[in-house]
């Protein structure tokens, strides 16, 4: 399927390695074409300048383009995960080499802002019952990554143990 909208990262010269890294996290992900400068420039000749990849069947392209722009946390991509496990997993790959956040946010290695996500948290932080919404977002505003048993014991009340 042709996706309209493909992000594109731009990295100084690790467009390549982010795409093995993030095909290494993600299943259902792979490298899709690889493309080189030409003697046009404005890059040596023969060094990588895109590549395109899927990570979980969401094309992406990754281009190196030079050090003028930088990630910063204007732009992040969300995970969502149903299980600790999953939110345990993402976390600690993603993070690696890079910087835990607050609030489920991390940047992994490359600079590059995630966020990961249980399912179900959006129910609890706007739950229609606003005390039981408003110990659920100050539990989270209390984490790094995010524990779901511990989200939901605030929710209802009950402390952690």
């Amino acid at each position: 399927m042709q996706h309209k909208i493909i992000p594109n990262l731009w990295f100084d010269t690790e467009a390549e390695e982010a795409a093995a890294f993030y095909i290494s996290v993600f299943g259902n992900s792979r490298i899709l074409k690889v493309t080189h400068y030409t003697d046009a420039g404005p890059r040596p000749a023969g060094t990588v300048m895109t590549v395109e990849f899927e990570l979980d069947g969401q094309r992406f392209v990754g281009i190196n383009g030079g050090p003028e722009f930088t990630f910063d946390e204007a732009v992040s991509f969300q995970i969502n995960c149903e299980t600790q496990e999953e939110v345990d997993y993402f976390w600690e790959r993603l993070s690696e080499g890079g910087q835990e956040g607050p609030c489920g946010w991390l940047k992994d290695r490359f600079g590059l802002s995630w966020q990961v996500v249980p399912t179900g948290l959006e129910e609890l932080i706007t739950d229609s019952d606003p005390a039981r919404a408003q110990r659920a977002m100050q539990a989270m505003f209390g984490m790094g990554k995010l524990d779901i048993a511990a989200l939901h014991s605030a929710a209802d009340g009950v402390s952690a143990t």
